[in-house]
């Protein structure tokens, strides 16, 4: 069974949902990050030196023996390879390009987005506009690539939608209008109508 420290976080349930995907048994370990403490504490580094969510460790790794894995992307890669699943190999790298795309851009830039809207007491306008501005462009290259293609990767569903989901189903955090993107609204109801995806974005329950 696999282990799954995670926290209520778009990069945490990235790998619950590919975990209900693939039907995967596994345990949840809360890690609450907005504590500073047991992120940071001797035992969890060891499984992830960064101190960061989500970290899985599989006891059935490569060969049979154990593996820790830290990185959201990362994660789901090795899963998608050990399970065979939502990693087409005749279309590997358009996944992956997509994937990076999440993790290079969706992910940091709606984050900051959600630093300055929602975290800081004193809001800083200059970050605010900064970061909601890029997030509405990444938004419309999303919405221009998704006109003709039914998911990120083409027609079939891949880990490159599970990476960007739980990032849009905080829209509302980094103020954009995700109705006013017709294309991602789409996929977005799509993806989100996905039982396991509902399953995954209730881990861990809070």
């Amino acid at each position: 069974m696999i282990d799954l420290y995670t926290w209520s976080t778009p990069n945490g349930r990235k790998v619950s949902i590919m975990l209900e995907e693939c039907a995967l048994p596994y345990r949840v370990h809360k890690i609450n990050i907005g504590t500073n403490a047991e992120q940071f504490t001797p035992d969890y580094l060891k499984i992830n030196p960064n101190g960061k969510i989500p970290s899985i460790v599989d006891p059935d790794g490569p060969g049979g023996k154990p593996i820790n894995m830290m990185e959201s992307g990362a994660i789901l890669i090795y899963l998608a390879e050990k399970t065979g699943k939502f990693l087409n190999q005749k279309n590997r790298y358009v996944v992956l390009q997509w994937l990076m795309f999440q993790m290079g851009g969706v992910g940091p830039m709606f984050g900051q987005a959600h630093h300055f809207m929602r975290a800081k007491k004193d809001e800083i306008p200059y970050g605010s506009e900064r970061y909601g501005n890029e997030a509405k462009r990444l938004y419309g290259v999303m919405d221009k690539h998704l006109e003709k293609s039914d998911y990120f990767a083409g027609a079939e569903y891949s880990i490159a939608d599970m990476a960007i989901y739980p990032w849009t189903a905080r829209f509302e955090w980094h103020r954009v209008d995700i109705a006013s993107f017709k294309n991602v609204k789409r996929w977005y109801d799509k993806v989100g109508a996905r039982p396991a995806v509902v399953k995954g974005m209730a881990v861990p329950p809070v």
